[in-house]
């Protein structure tokens, strides 16, 4: 039995897909480093849900793999959401706080590269409805 071979196609399934996740973040970031695109999902994928509406969090929660699911929803404070941030730099300031201090990675790079992968992985609908959710000086974000 590999390393990914559970037993169980539920859980053989979301290690899978996640991992295709992760493997394009690399690719686009042109990183060798899974770790970091690891983080790149977490921090991004925080950040997105915390500036959407809770009914909008949910519903593109209901459409990640089960693992990258529990990722988004770590830690979710549903008292103080939708953050209110309404200029980019304030959005982008979110990223680093997941990486090591002396990373040298830029933060939009960082969110153009995880909101095209969930275009590529999430149904266009429900991407048309996270980005009518979106504050509207954020939506260039998404490309």
């Amino acid at each position: 039995m590999s390393t990914t071979e559970t037993g169980i196609e539920t859980i053989d399934k979301t290690l899978q897909k996640t991992n295709e996740w992760l493997k394009e973040i690399e690719a686009e970031m042109e990183w060798n480093d899974r770790h970091f695109a690891f983080q790149s999902l977490r921090a991004v994928l925080h950040a997105l849900r915390d500036r959407l509406p809770v009914k909008e969090a949910v519903d593109l929660g209901d459409q990640l793999p089960i693992l990258i699911r529990g990722l988004y929803y770590e830690n979710w404070n549903l008292s103080i959401v939708p953050v209110k941030d309404r200029k980019l730099e304030d959005f982008l300031a979110h990223i680093p706080a997941y990486f090591p201090p002396d990373s040298l990675l830029d933060p939009e790079r960082v969110v153009r590269t995880v909101f095209q992968v969930l275009r590529n992985r999430v149904s266009e609908g429900e991407i048309r409805h996270v980005i009518a959710n979106f504050p509207r000086a954020l939506r260039d974000l998404w490309g």
